[in-house]
């Protein structure tokens, strides 16, 4: 395969494709406009793999990577702009054992082409406007460029620490806002990549097997899943697979935690950059429109230039859901029925079967503006208006659906007699014979009646949105008496008639257009009902305490808060059994509860008053007992909720430290043995299980562990009481927090028995962004997870030995201790992660409506671990993901050769250890000691804590390659980073080292009162301009934030 030799010019050296081995790999690129590379990228550019420092660790390291430097002066000399400071970059490349991670031109030349272009456009938009900070940024990114070069090298770095210390404040905060704008279009290039393979891995697929289809012929399709079932057990029937997805639930649940640091508007943008670069990308296009595309591009990217990409003010939880619901509709509305079309097409083709027409295999929910845990800005009302809201935009949508629908139903005769009798009840329609248009039209009115109830309600709620109709509609409401007919509230009551309608016209003759719009809207339903999403809503465990105790307290029965757990047990069998409420509801207000409880009550009556499809579970957090889970049950029953009536929420408990994680069985076994909670749960548990807490609590290693183990154990305990148990994964996406990027391989090596056809777990922030952000990539994502929970249904998973879980007990216990002492145990740890990171200094991003800490008085165990994990990432130093392996993976020979065999045989193990050698293969060592150069009390403590933290950082990278046998430490994983880190870098280099100069600063500037005019204005400018590093970092690193 040829290989792209990049120079070293233009931000197009600075492309990444994180996700090719989930979505994309393997395919090459359709001939066409970008058929070959660019001159200017004639030349290769492999940089290294960034080493610790330029002392003897780096060195030392460096030897252990077995990376050698080799110039490449036969290429010509570099076509880099000169500048006064720096000459042009030498010619070079670095070849890697075992590894060749030089770029593609067939598969990566319209990649690079693609950022050419929009970086020439950036690159004109800002030199025209401010020269001063074009040259900076360039001057920058030439050092940049020569560290990449030589990672002996230590005059680079130093050069742009200089560099840095000489920049006045505008330019600061100019110069960040270039690169954090210019690693945005990147990425934005980067997803039309994605869609162009995905787009070239879909014409391929039927040259690579004997099955046809629309999805490709990979692993991780649903297409090439059943192929491999079928080649590798043949016992296994076509049925038994069909049967199987069937019955599967996919389940994925949008939150809004705060790393997504993009505002709406600017997505938008991007967005749209993306979408131009794919209009660009016709080979049809005649000259006057590729110049108009350009020209359109030049204007959005002068546009974002000249936009205002800080948040000013927080979002408000009502935004961040309106966020979330543009994803839905923009994006999922369209791609959830393509690929259920694309699904049912390869279903045929491999199965002999079609999907039923109501069947959807994967769904979604939502967390955002039902997540309460530590957001007091999570209120009841706020829950009640995202639901209408959430509503209104389902109604809307649907309109518009069903009035496409009514102009392509045309049909005039043979109706079946459940048509006719459906139609016969509509009285007062103009649709005399043409029976489908009647009752589309009936179904129209009652949506309208829909929009209008919301509208009316969220008028009612402070800042209700007005003007809810659109034109298409209003005239027809201007002429219509809406009271007769009611509103459509319930999935059903959509649902009923659309299949009626699809049965009609399949029995009659009309199967084409059964299965055209009417077929595609019958599926929304399915999978978006009438909220789009149902939302979870999810609170601390210690509020329902405080709530019921002031309860007790007030029946005059004693202090639950007091009470031992038996005693709550008792008291919460008692009163489940009991057919009385603990109080009237409606004198809850004359209680003389505190404000907290009666907001926590309030939220159960709020709960109460929706339609049940609105809602999903209810997630209890820092949940440890058999008490915090009855306490919800109830609750929700003192306000009417119960499994009885159909509108109880289902309680999930979130086990998120490694103590509730050990305790998880137990409470399950109390849980199960205790009849009216039985009878409550009607034969389902959902259990929720935290990743990046338990991480933050013990360490990614003894988390992993306890996780495994733990999941097992709960999975033998609803065994022994006939009861299905779900699993539901808080693993944010991000494998900073527990997320994995290969999402194929991650759930194949979840714990045996474990799944089983029932997955449910977050996408966060900017993943949502990553995995759902265009129509095309959306489709891939659902046929990854679609097919990865199919597969692992029939896999035959590999059992732990007794010694690989002996040896497991070890690491774990190791890697704990190892983790605890340093920030638990050690005095001057949480001065020192103050200073040698931007935690303090998050505050001001303005990302999230949810405040960085449960306790804001708290220390290091109270911040949650969302900033916990992004403050590393800010760094370059990422501990959070490998503090505690470094102490675990070193051994003697007969343990070393133990978790060799673990890792070749072992696919959790190997999934565990690969993903944190691929968050190793992107810290930086030289990086991370400036920001304690910069930033850290120069005492003997702190210096030496800062060297004790690299020093395990670069024992854990070691202990990696130990165990992998290999020389990279990024494993397979680096197929999803390809040439990520390399060509980032040189952008990141210089927003970290400016970023460590601005904290500097910033810190240093005494109280406005001592503050001149001039001096204030001085430091807004620093504030913004940290603001954009902290945005630029975000978006180079992607996938560990």
């Amino acid at each position: 395969m040829p290989r792209l030799q990049v120079g070293a010019k233009l931000l197009l050296l600075h492309a990444v494709t994180f996700h090719y081995s989930t979505s994309v790999s393997g395919f090459v690129v359709p001939s066409g406009h970008h058929n070959t590379a660019p001159s200017l990228l004639s030349r290769r550019i492999t940089t290294p793999r960034r080493a610790e420092s330029v002392d003897e660790k780096s060195a030392e390291l460096l030897n252990e990577l077995n990376v050698v430097i080799t110039e490449d002066t036969s290429k010509g000399p570099a076509t880099a702009a000169p500048t006064s400071e720096s000459p042009p970059a030498e010619p070079y490349s670095v070849e890697k054992s075992n590894l060749e991670t030089t770029l593609d031109d067939e598969r990566d030349g319209p990649l690079m082409k693609d950022i050419e272009l929009v970086s020439n456009v950036l690159a004109e938009v800002v030199r025209r406007e401010n020269e001063e900070v074009h040259d900076i940024f360039m001057r920058f990114r030439q050092h940049g460029l020569n560290r990449a070069q030589d990672i002996s090298d230590a005059e680079p770095l130093k050069r742009m620490i200089q560099c840095a210390k000489d920049l006045t404040p505008s330019n600061a905060l100019g110069v960040m806002r270039l690169f954090a704008i210019a690693l945005n279009l990147i990425n934005a290039a980067e997803v039309q990549h994605r869609m162009r393979c995905v787009r070239q891995s879909e014409l391929t697929a039927d040259q690579t097997s004997e099955v046809s289809g629309p999805l490709p012929m990979t692993e991780d399709s649903v297409r090439g899943t059943i192929q491999k079932i079928l080649d590798e057990d043949a016992n296994v029937t076509k049925e038994e697979i069909f049967e199987q997805l069937l019955k599967q639930k996919v389940e994925i649940v949008l939150t809004a935690h705060p790393t997504e640091v993009n505002r709406r508007t600017l997505l938008k943008k991007y967005r749209r950059v993306t979408e131009q670069l794919a209009l660009l990308d016709r080979a049809d296009l005649n000259p006057y429109e590729r110049t108009e595309a350009v020209s359109t591009l030049r204007r959005i990217i002068a546009a974002i230039w000249g936009s205002d990409e800080i948040r000013r003010q927080k979002p408000t939880p009502q935004q961040e859901a309106l966020g979330g619901i543009a994803i839905l509709e923009s994006v999922l509305w369209d791609a959830v029925p393509a690929y259920l079309r694309k699904l049912d097409a390869q279903l045929r083709l491999s199965l002999g079967r079609r999907l039923p027409v109501d069947v959807v295999p994967i769904k979604f929910a939502s967390w955002i503006g039902g997540d309460r845990d530590g957001n007091p800005n999570v209120t009841p009302i706020v829950t009640l208006e995202v639901v209408n809201q959430q509503r209104l935009r389902a109604a809307r949508l649907y309109l518009q659906d069903l009035d496409d629908l009514y102009g392509e139903l045309a049909v005039s005769s043979r109706f079946s007699d459940e048509m006719i009798e459906l139609a016969e009840t509509i009285s007062d329609s103009k649709d005399v014979r043409e029976l489908y248009r009647r009752v589309i039209g009936d179904l129209e009115l009652r949506l309208m009646k829909t929009v209008k109830e919301c509208e009316t309600q969220l008028l009612d709620i402070a800042n209700g949105e007005q003007n809810i109709f659109s034109s298409d509609f209003a005239a027809r409401i201007e002429k219509t008496n809406l009271d007769r007919v009611a509103p459509i509230m319930k999935l059903n009551d959509l649902m009923e008639p659309l299949m009626i309608m699809h049965r009609s016209l399949v029995q009659t003759g009309f199967e084409e257009v059964a299965d055209g719009l009417l077929l595609d809207i019958i599926r929304r339903v399915s999978a978006f009902g009438m909220t789009l999403v149902p939302l979870d809503i999810r609170e601390e465990s210690t509020r329902h305490t405080m709530a019921l105790d002031a309860i007790t307290r007030y029946l005059g029965v004693g202090s639950y808060a007091e009470w031992d757990e038996q005693t709550r047990l008792n008291f919460l069998q008692t009163e489940l059994s009991s057919k009385r409420p603990l109080f009237r509801t409606r004198d809850l207000d004359s209680f003389g509860f505190d404000a907290d409880v009666l907001k926590t009550l309030k939220c159960f009556y709020m709960a109460s008053t929706l339609d049940p499809d609105a809602l999903g579970a209810y997630v209890i957090s820092q949940a440890q007992t058999a008490s915090d889970v009855m306490a919800v049950v109830l609750l929700q029953k003192q306000f009417g909720m119960n499994a009885d009536a159909g509108n109880a929420m289902r309680v999930a408990p979130l086990f998120e430290t490694l103590d509730d994680l050990q305790n998880s069985s137990d409470v399950l076994d109390t849980l199960f043995s205790i009849a009216p909670y039985v009878g409550s749960i009607k034969g389902k548990q959902e259990v929720m299980v935290g990743y990046s807490d338990s991480a933050k609590d013990a360490g990614r290693l003894a988390a992993n562990w306890a996780l495994y183990e733990n999941q097992e154990k709960m999975i033998k305990v609803a065994q022994k009481y006939n009861i299905e148990l779900t699993f539901f994964h808080g693993k944010g996406g991000t494998v900073g927090r527990g997320g994995n990027p290969a999402l194929y391989r991650a759930i194949l090596s979840h714990p045996p028995n474990t799944i089983q056809g029932r997955f449910r777990v977050t996408e966060q922030g900017e993943m949502i962004t990553q995995n759902f952000g265009a129509a095309s990539i959306a489709e891939r994502t659902l046929d990854i997870y679609t097919a990865a929970v199919l597969r692992e249904a029939f896999v035959k998973h590999v059992e732990p030995k007794p010694e690989w879980r002996d040896q497991m007990g070890n690491i774990s216990e190791s890697s704990c201790a190892d983790y605890r002492q340093l920030v638990r145990e050690e005095p001057t740890f949480v001065p020192y992660f103050r200073q040698a990171t931007p935690e303090l200094e998050l505050g001001s991003l303005n990302i999230g409506s949810r405040p960085a800490k449960r306790n804001p008085k708290g220390g290091i165990e109270s911040l949650r671990a969302i900033p916990w994990t992004f403050a590393w990432t800010q760094t370059r130093t990422n501990l959070s993901a490998w503090l505690g392996v470094g102490s675990a993976l070193h051994g003697d020979s007969q343990h070393e050769s133990i978790m060799r065999e673990m890792y070749n045989e072992w696919p959790w193990f190997r999934e565990t250890v690969d993903l944190v050698g691929m968050i190793l293969s992107k810290t930086d060592f030289s990086i991370s000691k400036n920001y304690d150069d910069q930033l850290v009390e120069k005492t003997d403590e702190l210096r030496k804590l800062g060297d004790s933290v690299r020093d395990k950082m670069v024992l854990a990278r070691k202990g990696v390659l130990k165990v992998t046998g290999k020389t990279e430490g990024a494993g397979p994983h680096v197929q999803l980073l390809r040439a990520s880190t390399k060509v980032r870098s040189p952008y990141l280099d210089p927003i970290n080292v400016v970023q460590a100069e601005l904290l500097k600063r910033l810190r240093s500037i005494p109280e406005d009162s001592q503050l001149s005019d001039a001096e204030v204005e001085d430091r807004q400018k620093l504030q913004d301009a940290l603001i954009m590093s902290i945005n630029g970092i975000a978006q180079g690193m992607r996938n560990s934030g």
